[in-house]
C-alpha cells in the first residue's frame, strides 16, 4: 500500500492524544527525537520496519497511519479550489493543509458546501418567483389594491372642487383599498413564511404529488406485486394509499396521484420487482435489452429503472419526463444534475431532442456547470402517450434517464460531450446558442 504524505502528521496526532512526549517515542523505537521530529512533518517517511515499531509503540495499526486524510474532505477542497482558479490554489496540496490544518479544512470545505446549497436555493427561489401562481396572485392583489389608492388620492388632490358627498366616496375607497392591501400583505407574508418554513412547500397539484414521491424516493412498495389482483382491489390499494398520504390534499392533486399510481402498477406488473433487479444486473442496466427482455416500451423501463431501488453495486440514477409543450411533468431528482422546479429547463437537454425524433431513442453524456463539472449519461425517448387515432393528433410524452458517467468503467469509446445547464436564470454558460435571458450567477461563482 503506498504511503500517505500525511503518515508523519497522523504519527504526531495519535502520539498526541496519548500523551506521549516525542522524546520518549523516539527512545522507545530507536531513532533520534530529531529525526521522528522530521516524520512527524512530513519531511521524512518513516520505512516499513520503523512504521510496525511506530505503531505498536502508538497502539495502532499500520494501516490507521498510512491512509490519508478523509477523501470527502479531500474532494471536497479540490472543489473549492477549482471554484476560482484565477486565484490559482495550490489543489495538488490540498492534503498537506487537510493534516496540518483540520480544523481550517473542514471550515474550507463546510464553506464550499454553503455556497453550492445557497446557489441551489438561489435555482429554487428564482423558479419560484417566476412561476409561483399563489405569490403571482398575492402580487396582483398588492399592487392592484396600491394602483386603487394611488387614482383616488390623484382625484382628491387634483384641485377640482368635490361636493362632500364624493369626497366621502372617495375617501370610502380609499378605505377599503386600505384594508385590501393591507390583508394582502398579510397574506403574502404568511405565505411566504410558510414556504421558508416546509422548505419550499407545494404550489401547484403537481408539486404536491412530487413532495410524496420523493419522501418515498419514487419507490412505492404498496403497489408492487399486485399480478395477480384484480382491478378493483388495484383501485382499492391506490385509494388507500392515496387516503394516507397527507400531502395529497387538493383534488386535482389526487388525480394526478391516481394517474401516476395506475400507471406505476403497469410497469410493476410488466417488470416484477425480483425479476427486473435480477435482470437489471444481468444486462448492466441497459434498457434496451431490458426492454427487449421484458417486451415493454422504452418509456416504461425507463420510470422502472428509476423508481426500482438501487442494489448495494448500483448507483442511483434520475428521471424527468415532459409533455409536447416541453414542460415538465415528472422528475425524479439525482444530485449533481439540477432540475427546474417548473419548467424552462434547457433546450439541449436529450429529453427536448428526443421530442422532435418521436420513436427515435437518443443517449448522450452531458456535462452540468459547476467547479467541477459532472457529467451523466441520458438515454432519452419520445413516444405517443395513448393509442394513436384517426381523429386527433398524438399526445407525445418524452421520458430521460439520468446515470452518473464513470468515464473510467465505460465500455464504450469515447462519447462527445454536450455542455448543457439546468435552466437560463443560472446556468453560467454565457456563450450559450440557447441563451433566453441573463444568469444570475456569473461564471467566475459557478
Amino acid at each position: 500500500m503506498p504511503q500517505s504524505r500525511l503518515t508523519g502528521s497522523r504519527i504526531r496526532e495519535r502520539r498526541l492524544f496519548l500523551g506521549q512526549k516525542q522524546s520518549a517515542l523516539a527512545k522507545a523505537v530507536g531513532i533520534s527525537a530529531a529525526y521522528l521530529n522530521l516524520i512527524e512533518h512530513n519531511r521524512r517517511r518513516a520505512g516499513g520496519e520503523l512504521l510496525q515499531d511506530l505503531a505498536r509503540e502508538l497502539k495502532t495499526e499500520p494501516r490507521s497511519l498510512i491512509e490519508g486524510a478523509e477523501v470527502a474532505l479531500l474532494g471536497a477542497l479540490r472543489e473549492a479550489g477549482q471554484r476560482m482558479p484565477d486565484l490559482s490554489p495550490e489543489t495538488h496540496r490540498s492534503e498537506d493543509l487537510a493534516g496540518r490544518f483540520p480544523g481550517w479544512s473542514a471550515l474550507i470545505a463546510a464553506q464550499h458546501q454553503r455556497i453550492q446549497d445557497l446557489e441551489q436555493l438561489v435555482d429554487a427561489l428564482s423558479d419560484r418567483l417566476t412561476h409561483d401562481p399563489e405569490l403571482a396572485a398575492s402580487l396582483h392583489e398588492v399592487i392592484s389594491a396600491v394602483t386603487a389608492i394611488r387614482s383616488t388620492v390623484s382625484i382628491l388632490t387634483g384641485g377640482a372642487d368635490l361636493d362632500t358627498e364624493w369626497q366621502q366616496r372617495f375617501l370610502g375607497n380609499m378605505r377599503d383599498e386600505g384594508r385590501r392591501l393591507s390583508s394582502a400583505a398579510q397574506g403574502l407574508v404568511e405565505y411566504l413564511d410558510a414556504g421558508a418554513d416546509q422548505d419550499m412547500a407545494p404550489v401547484v397539484p403537481g408539486e404536491e404529488l412530487a413532495a410524496f414521491l420523493d419522501r418515498r424516493d419514487h419507490h412505492i412498495s404498496e403497489l408492487e406485486g399486485l399480478g395477480a389482483a384484480t382491478p378493483h382491489d388495484i383501485n382499492a390499494k391506490i385509494e388507500a394509499l392515496i387516503a394516507k398520504a397527507g400531502r395529497l390534499a387538493t383534488a386535482a392533486a389526487k388525480d394526478f396521484a391516481r394517474h401516476h399510481f395506475q400507471r406505476y402498477v403497469e410497469d410493476a406488473v410488466a417488470m416484477p420487482l425480483p425479476a427486473f433487479q435480477a435482470a437489471r444486473a444481468e444486462l448492466a442496466g441497459d434498457p434496451s435489452r431490458l426492454a427487449d427482455r421484458f417486451r415493454q416500451p422504452l418509456p416504461s423501463v425507463l420510470r422502472r429503472l428509476a423508481f426500482v431501488p438501487a442494489q448495494a453495486d448500483e448507483q442511483p440514477v434520475g428521471l424527468v419526463s415532459c409533455d409536447g409543450s416541453g414542460t415538465i411533468i415528472l422528475r425524479k431528482a439525482l444530485p449533481g444534475f439540477a432540475l427546474p422546479r417548473f419548467g424552462a429547463a434547457c433546450p439541449f437537454w436529450p429529453l427536448y431532442q428526443a421530442l422532435s425524433r418521436p420513436g427515435h431513442p437518443l443517449r448522450a453524456v452531458v456535462e452540468m456547470p459547476g467547479p467541477t463539472s459532472r457529467r451523466f449519461l441520458c438515454q432519452a425517448v419520445c413516444l405517443p402517450r395513448e393509442a394513436l387515432r384517426f381523429d386527433q393528433p398524438p399526445v407525445f410524452e418524452a421520458v430521460m434517464l439520468i446515470e452518473p458517467y464513470d468515464e473510467a468503467a465505460a465500455n464504450s469509446a469515447e462519447r462527445p460531450v454536450l455542455p448543457v445547464g439546468s435552466s437560463c436564470r443560472v446556468c453560467p454558460r454565457a456563450d450559450c446558442a440557447a441563451r433566453r435571458e441573463a444568469s444570475l450567477l456569473s461564471a467566475d461563482t459557478a
